[in-house]
């Protein structure tokens, strides 16, 4: 477990140091880069990451593997017998006290990890949890921010389409009001006309009732200056004998 945190830590510099070198550059070689390579912000993030399996606590996995592939399930552990048997019998590797006290600690540290070894593992984890939690939690309140300006954003441009039917309507109005106001005036010429062109009418009709009254006068004057006392007479007795011939009939 204290190998797995200090891999995780290790990362995690390593992925802070990238991240201090991309923060660095300009504003314009960042744009590029991210038009570019969409993903280079998610990978400089760091990454939780589990460690390679182990035996005995300390022996990678990788080892045991690469001699099964020749030698089979046994061939890891009749090497290490063998090589430290050989060790030994060569006095190449001398057990003295060093090697008793090393025992010793070897076997504390067993024990340690047997008994205190989940506690530190769990607290570790926690911390380790905790970590990425605060990693993640800023991630997520600027995403949240970022989604806000995204919605304030769209309401700002729904509101921009209302108000441009709003002008819409505004000119449709006024566009009404100067059709109204030119049909108006329209019809205030065309009542103008109609009344000059009345007057002129009853003008010239006033004339031509003026005129044949005075030409039915004069004609009416002039038949009665041309009839004689004689004339009239005739005229007068032959329409009484007319009526007498009227009544008899």
């Amino acid at each position: 477990m204290l190998s797995r945190a200090a891999i995780l830590s290790g990362q995690n510099s390593r992925a802070l140091m990238a991240l201090c070198r991309a923060t660095g550059t300009s504003a314009t070689s960042n744009a590029a880069a991210v038009a570019d390579t969409p993903a280079s912000s998610t990978a400089l993030r760091p990454q939780r990451q589990e460690p390679g399996k182990v035996r005995f606590g300390f022996v990678p996995e990788e080892w045991f593997q690469a001699f099964y592939n020749k030698t089979g399930v046994t061939g890891p552990y009749a090497f290490a017998f063998t090589l430290s048997t050989y060790l030994v019998s060569k006095e190449i590797y001398v057990l003295e006290h060093e090697f008793y006290s090393g025992l010793s600690i070897l076997i504390m540290w067993t024990y340690g990890i047997k008994k205190l070894g989940p506690k530190v593992a769990a607290f570790l984890d926690k911390d380790i949890d905790n970590y990425e939690k605060e990693w993640n939690s800023g991630r997520e309140n600027e995403k949240e921010v970022l989604q806000s300006q995204i919605a304030n954003e769209e309401k700002l441009q729904w509101s921009i389409e209302g108000q441009n039917l709003l002008l819409a309507a505004k000119r449709e109005n006024v566009a009404l009001q100067l059709e109204a106001n030119y049909r108006d005036r329209l019809h205030t010429a065309y009542q103008a006309v109609k009344n000059r062109l009345e007057y002129q009418v009853e003008k010239t009709n006033a004339e031509r009732r003026i005129a044949q009254k005075n030409l039915i006068e004069y004609v009416v004057a002039r038949v009665k200056a041309s009839i004689t006392p004689d004339q009239e007479k005739q005229n007068i007795n032959k329409c009484i004998s007319d009526l007498a011939l009227l009544a008899k009939a």
